[in-house]
């Protein structure tokens, strides 16, 4: 009997597929098509556990509906461009281009093992100029239809590297890699009209009934539609009042001042007049540009001296503060500030030492506010103090609008519905990444390049010694002559955000290699994506990026009007988990770590912790955790996400080469329902490995057998149908954990069936095709050996009967005394008496009777037979 060797079925499939052309997508109109695409990957070097299990997912999605008679897309590529190559770059020398491709190169011969069915034929990486020239001419096509525009706008500045930053590339007010103060600086960048879409972005998330409801939310919220009052504060020193617009209306009264952003015109106006001004607005504009940042940011405010005038009250005079948690781009640059009812102002108010002055109160515990604000739920009922005094209103909408009545009907406010969404800035001061096709010219200002000087290529000749984007001292392809006037001007040196390239390359997967964006009869024709796989941590900008490109690409002519959401369903998986260890040579343990190693009583043993090993670097001994080799201790770590600075990595390359790629695939979906993490263990792993080997060897048995047909090859059939109908639901369900203990199950009823050859020869050649969207090596092995016809993987799936899915009998429990003592098994459709004789017949009825008569039997047809003795 031969042995199950992974590394070589799984060889031998692969080139056989490669060889049929299976995966290869063609448009055709005999089959219905199906579009599968998981988030494709950076480049980083290497894969790990996590690809695995989110590109299985996706397989198992392709293969299934390869089988039910789809022609499926499902293609593969590298979102490329990005800051991690050019700090390679920087800190190995060589060139950003050389370390992608080179990395792209690694991460296809990691993956290629793993047996997935991509279309390879569609490959590319954002970085390709093929690719990147149709985003250009995207850019254009947006710009004539007025989707982009240039504007000055505040930005993270870097003042050594001379480059702006990410928000995540501000740490604690300080650039990720230089260590610098962040600056906040005012720059010309360029903007995609995304708000101008709120609206419609908004609405149609109810429209995607397949989406993960915590999906919609999220990106409803960063969408952020609200209902307010934009009103004016009246300058007492007669100067330009001060709009604001709030949410909360109603806690007007409560105001204790009037807060301005740094960036105010006012602001900026004091700042040129008032040294102690320019100083402080100076120290506010080092820190992030986020609300998150600035929330997390120590609370500056500086009296400006300026006061304005209540609404509601001329004789009430408000101070006017800058403070550094406002933010120019949101709302007016302008607050009213209500401690009482918000936390960052209570605390601001209590640094400053400002009133605080309750709007309302607690009705269960009705004391003025102190160190804590009263946020009451909307629909709560509380004790107005103000002008809603005795009336019974809650704090929610209610109360809002009423404010906003008031407001309109006194003449000094109106109501104003406003989003939280802004434009989508796009320029990055970078070299790795899509040229902006742009130029300068004195005489013509800012000029589109021309779509037959597509693509505007980067330069290859760069280098990195000097800080800041090397497009800017590249006077070769710096300068250049205009488009319109042919005059000397120059190339626009910022390139684009790297959420551009993967806002949409779902689109150009359609028609790879067009030369122009997109191929409308084949986008037609494959769009949209059916089903989507990625990360929750993609779930606002990418796709909301990605929603608004495809709108915009359908207003420009390259995508059908239904393709303006482009993702019919959307799938988030968990992620894929590993112990980590540490050495323990640094800081002192706290008791809970030295509790968890064993040393919590053992005193006289110092442990420390400083730097992550890789699983491989240690061993577990009967005492604890050590440095393998050696008598160090290492510290080991609850399971968390796999990560590079963690080393708690798995490799799938190491795996593959122990087990195989089938047994890397059926653990990562049998472990845990998709949705959620699964922590990867070496004793799962090897479960897996073995549980395949026995599904090889009952297959090789099977083939080698020769039985007659048997009583129980009915019983063994009916449980295969049973199997396909449930196994079908786990795939279409995204239960693949449900649907491969189904396949356990099966193949413990098949090793121990007493079925003849023909019965077990059908009922493992359908296991094989129900495990082939997960092994799919394996399946094609059993396939082959038990005689199956040409490929599993173009064989039809499948279908369960339904006469099998009935049973004819039915085990029915008996009950004495209303004590369970035994079961029969009877003729589903057997009548009441016949069933009550069976019962009557039973050795534990008989014996409790002890030749007596039953006071009474009572027989619940197909549930359960009760004897009163």
């Amino acid at each position: 009997m031969s042995r199950y060797s992974a590394a070589e079925i799984e060889q031998k499939w692969q080139q056989a597929w490669d060889k049929a052309g299976i995966f290869t997508a063609t448009r055709t109109a005999d089959k219905p098509k199906y579009y599968v695409l998981e988030m494709f990957p950076y480049p980083s070097g290497r894969i790990h556990m996590g690809h695995v299990r989110n590109y299985t997912m996706g397989d198992v999605i392709a293969r299934y509906k390869i089988a039910t008679g789809h022609n499926v897309l499902h293609p593969m590529g590298w979102d490329a461009f990005g800051m991690p190559a050019e700090n390679a770059a920087m800190a190995i020398g060589g060139h950003p281009k050389t370390w992608t491709y080179d990395n792209i190169a690694d991460m296809r011969a990691q993956m290629k093992p793993l047996g997935l069915s991509i279309d390879w034929s569609r490959e590319f990486a954002t970085c390709d100029p093929e690719y990147y020239g149709q985003q250009q001419a995207l850019f254009l096509d947006f710009l004539d239809a007025g989707l982009v525009y240039r504007k000055n706008a505040v930005v993270n500045w870097d003042p050594v590297d001379m480059t702006v930053l990410a928000n995540e590339q501000v740490i604690d007010g300080k650039g990720w890699r230089s260590g610098a103060d962040v600056e906040r600086r005012e720059l010309t960048q360029w903007f995609f009209r995304i708000s101008d879409m709120a609206e419609e972005l908004l609405e149609a998330l109810d429209r995607l009934d397949n989406w993960p409801a915590k999906v919609r939310l999220m990106q409803e919220n960063w969408i952020g539609k609200s209902r307010g009052l934009e009103f004016s504060f009246d300058r007492t020193d007669g100067g330009d009042p001060i709009t604001v617009y709030t949410t909360r209306p109603d806690t007007l009264m409560g105001a204790s001042f009037v807060g301005i952003s740094p960036d105010h015109p006012i602001a900026r106006q004091l700042e040129a007049e008032n040294p102690e001004i320019a100083e402080f607005v100076a120290r506010c504009r080092k820190g992030g540009t986020t609300e998150e940042a600035l929330e997390k940011a120590e609370k500056l405010g500086l009296d400006t001296g300026i006061t304005v005038v209540h609404p509601l009250n001329p004789d009430w005079k408000l101070p006017v503060w800058i403070a550094n948690f406002i933010l120019m781009d949101y709302g007016t640059g302008a607050i009213f500030a209500c401690p009482a009812h918000d936390q960052r102002d209570l605390d601001f108010c209590r640094k400053y030492d400002l009133p605080v002055i309750d709007t309302f109160l607690s009705l269960d515990d009705p004391r003025p506010v102190e160190t804590e604000a009263f946020v009451p739920p909307k629909t709560e009922k509380v004790k107005w103090i103000d002008h809603f005094a005795g009336l019974d209103v809650a704090t929610g909408q209610e109360a809002v609008d009423a404010t906003i009545d008031l407001a309109e009907k006194q003449g000094w406010g109106r109501g104003v519905t406003k989003f939280r969404l802004r434009d989508w800035g796009l320029s990055r001061q970078r070299y790795w990444g899509c040229p902006i096709p742009v130029v300068h010219c004195e005489s013509c200002g800012v000029v589109p390049e021309r779509k037959e000087n597509l693509p505007v290529r980067l330069p290859d000749d760069v280098s990195f010694d000097v800080p800041g984007n090397p497009l800017d001292r590249h006077p070769t392809w710096r300068d250049c002559a205009c488009p319109a006037c042919g005059k000397p001007a120059r190339r626009e040196t910022d390139t684009m955000d790297t959420f551009v390239d993967s806002s949409w390359y779902f689109a150009r997967f359609t028609a790879p290699r067009a030369e122009t964006p997109t191929d409308l009869a084949e986008a037609e024709y494959w769009m949209n994506v059916d089903q989507y796989i990625g990360g929750i941590e993609h779930a606002i900008l990418h796709l909301l990026y990605s929603r608004f490109f495809a709108r915009a690409m359908h207003i420009t002519g390259h995508l059908p009007e239904k393709a303006i959401e482009p993702f019919d369903a959307l799938f988030t998986q968990g992620m894929v988990t590993h112990e980590a260890y540490s050495t323990m040579d640094g800081e002192e343990l706290t008791p809970e770590e030295r509790d968890r190693i064993g040393l919590l009583n053992l005193p006289q043993i110092s442990a420390r912790k400083t730097e992550p090993l890789y699983p491989e670097q240690v061993e577990r001994r009967e005492d604890g955790w050590f440095v393998r080799g050696t008598n160090k201790r290492a510290l080991n770590w609850p399971a968390t996400k796999m990560s590079k600075s963690k080393k708690n990595v798995v490799d799938p390359v190491s795996i593959i080469a122990a087990f195989g790629a089938d047994t890397a695939r059926w653990f990562v979906l049998s472990d845990s329902p998709p949705e959620r993490d699964v922590e990867w263990t070496a004793a799962g792993a090897e479960a897996a490995h073995k549980h395949l080997s026995r599904v090889h060897r009952l297959a090789a048995e099977i083939a080698a057998s020769d039985t007659p047909d048997q009583q129980g090859d009915t019983d063994l059939l009916r449980e295969m149908h049973k199997t396909i109908r449930d196994v079908t639901l786990g795939v279409e369900s995204f239960g693949f954990n449900a649907a491969i203990a189904r396949l356990y199950a099966f193949t413990n009823t098949l090793t121990k069936s007493g079925a003849g050859t023909a019965a077990k020869t059908k009922a493992i050649k359908t296991l094989a095709q129900l495990m082939s969207p997960m092994t799919p090596h394996l399946s094609e092995e059993i396939w082959t050996l038990t005689g199956g016809e040409d490929l599993i993987a173009t064989s039809p799936w499948p279908i369960a009967e339904e006469s099998m899915l009935v049973d004819d009998t039915v085990t029915l429990p008996i009950q004495i005394n209303g004590k369970r003592r035994a079961e029969i098994t009877v003729a589903r459709d057997l009548d009441k008496d016949a069933v009550e004789r069976a019962a009557l017949a039973a050795d534990a009825v008989q014996k409790a009777l002890d030749g007596a008569a039953p006071k009474k039997v009572i027989v619940v047809p197909g549930r359960i037979v009760n004897v009163v003795v």
